[in-house]
């Protein structure tokens, strides 16, 4: 048992900032990889649909925004 004491003794407080760090840095890694899975998701469902609405001659998307007059 003095082996498991002087582990978790006061170890100048490098130790106090990893419980503290370590969370964090995983809840940040977890947030990336599902960021990651839906731009994936969402990269894949607006391809076909971005090569349709590609085209210069189609009307803008979004009719409030104000047009250029000859």
């Amino acid at each position: 048992m003095a082996g498991l004491s002087t582990l978790l003794a006061h170890q100048g407080g490098w130790d106090e900032m990893l419980l503290v760090a370590a969370p964090i840095v995983v809840m940040g890694l977890l947030l990336r990889l599902a960021n990651r899975r839906v731009e994936r998701q969402l990269g894949t469902a607006d391809k076909p649909e971005a090569q349709s609405s590609s085209d210069s001659t189609s009307a803008p998307m979004d009719t409030r925004r104000p047009t250029k007059s000859s």
